[in-house]
Formats: C-alpha cells, sequence, structure tokens
C-alpha cells in the first residue's frame, strides 16, 4: 500500500473539522484508483454545493493525498476555517482584482511541487436547476495546459441533496448517497503546443467540463441538456477560477 501523503498540523485539524461531516451521506467511489498515489495532478470537478469542499476533501484524503484547493480570498477570513484553509495549502483567489493572476501563480507552483490542486471550474454552485455544469472560467485550461499532469476530471452528486445553497434547505436525515466518479486522465496532447489564445481555452475548458458532464451522467442514469448555458463568452473575464465554498 502506497504512504500516505505527509499533510502536517493543519491537514489533520481540517480532518478533524470535515471527516464528520461526511456521516451526513454514504460515501460511493468509483475508480478511485486513478487518482495518482504519488506525483502532481490537476483534478477537475463540478460543483453543485457549499457541501462539496468538505466531501471532497476527505474523498481524496480517503486516497492517501492532501488536496490542495483554490477558493475565493473571503474564506481565508472565516474564524478558524480560514487558519486551516490556508495552513493546509489552500490558494486564495481574488477575482476581479489586479492581483488574480497570483491564485494562478501559486497554482502553478503547487503542481510543480508534485501536489494535487483540486479546481471548480464553474467559480461557484451550479445555476442550473438541474445541477448540470454550465459556464466555466478558462484557468483550468491555463493550469491544464502550461503543467504537464494528469488532468483528472470527476464529477460527484448527492451533496445537494444534504444542503442545497439555493433553496437554502438543509436535510441530512435520511442519509443520502454522495457518488465521486472519476474518469481517465484527459490527453491534451494536441493543445500543448498551440499558443494560449482566447479561443483555445475555452475549448479546452470546454472539453474538461464535458468530460466531467459524461461522468455526471454516468452517475445520475440521465442524459444532460445538448446546450449548456454559459458555456461561451468573454473568456478575459473568466481567466481566474475559484475553487469551494463559494457564498
Amino acid at each position: 500500500m502506497a504512504d500516505r501523503e505527509k499533510g502536517g498540523f493543519w491537514v489533520g485539524a481540517a480532518a478533524v473539522l470535515f471527516y464528520p461531516l461526511t456521516w451526513m451521506g454514504r460515501s460511493v467511489y468509483h475508480d478511485a484508483e486513478r487518482v495518482p498515489r504519488h506525483g502532481p495532478a490537476l483534478l477537475v470537478m463540478n460543483h453543485v454545493s457549499h457541501l462539496d469542499p468538505a466531501v471532497d476533501a476527505v474523498f481524496v484524503h480517503r486516497n492517501r493525498r492532501v488536496p490542495r484547493f483554490m477558493a475565493k480570498d473571503s474564506l481565508f477570513r472565516v474564524p478558524g476555517f480560514g487558519r486551516i484553509l490556508a495552513g493546509s495549502g489552500g490558494i486564495p483567489v481574488s477575482r476581479g482584482t489586479g492581483s488574480a493572476g497570483d491564485s494562478l501563480a501559486a497554482a502553478h507552483r503547487t503542481l510543480r511541487e508534485g501536489k494535487i490542486v483540486l479546481i471548480y471550474p464553474e467559480g461557484t454552485i451550479s445555476k442550473d436547476p438541474q445541477g448540470w455544469p454550465k459556464g466555466a472560467y478558462t484557468g483550468v485550461a491555463r493550469l491544464a495546459l502550461s503543467n504537464d499532469v494528469p488532468v483528472i476530471p470527476i464529477a460527484r452528486w448527492g451533496t445537494q441533496k444534504i444542503w442545497n445553497g439555493y433553496t437554502k434547505k438543509f436535510r441530512p436525515l435520511p442519509r443520502k448517497t454522495v457518488v465521486h466518479a472519476v474518469g481517465e486522465p484527459v490527453d491534451l496532447t494536441a493543445y500543448r503546443e498551440k499558443e494560449q489564445t482566447p479561443e483555445v481555452l475555452r475549448e479546452v475548458t470546454d472539453l474538461l467540463m464535458g468530460e466531467v458532464r459524461t461522468l455526471l451522467s454516468g452517475v445520475r442514469g440521465e442524459t444532460p441538456p445538448a446546450r449548456v448555458e454559459g458555456g461561451t463568452g468573454n473568456t478575459r473575464a473568466r481567466d481566474v477560477d475559484t475553487a469551494g465554498g463559494e457564498a
């Protein structure tokens, strides 16, 4: 069995906080062995509930790795939680400011250090009434193309039945099933030699989110809508990704 990646005090504190939250759901993992046990990786996920970061952190930790989340900077100012987020390697994102690009630079460094970065390209929980992924920021494409690391799509479903951020309903009982389905690493060879134009970044972003949608379709046993609203638009305005816990 592979050794567990060392996380330190703050990762331990996060585990103490997050593991009990996952007891509200029955965890089912499909193809979890595709999460690399060593070395860098970029995990690309959908986002349906404010509970996702806790559940996803535990999923990665159970696979013997430490996730580094990209998260909006305001979360780092939340008493207690912000300190845990920062101490465990979280990457603050200041969207819409002159320092927004610093978060991508930090994510690049994290990948170069051989760590796992977890990203929610939508930047917030899905605004689709049925929970399908919608418009995504192209920062995920910048990270994927600028780092020769496994880029792994993962779909997670079920957390929204526990905590629905838009209806404000919190229903921990009866326990719901929360599924993680892990896809094969996406082959981006054809794109790596291309200039990172807005069109290329949008194409790669949509490719990655398409893989997530396909996995989610399998988990749900449903066909996703043919058209993804918000899947295109001002690429420059969607340069930087956020991850998890959006308000």
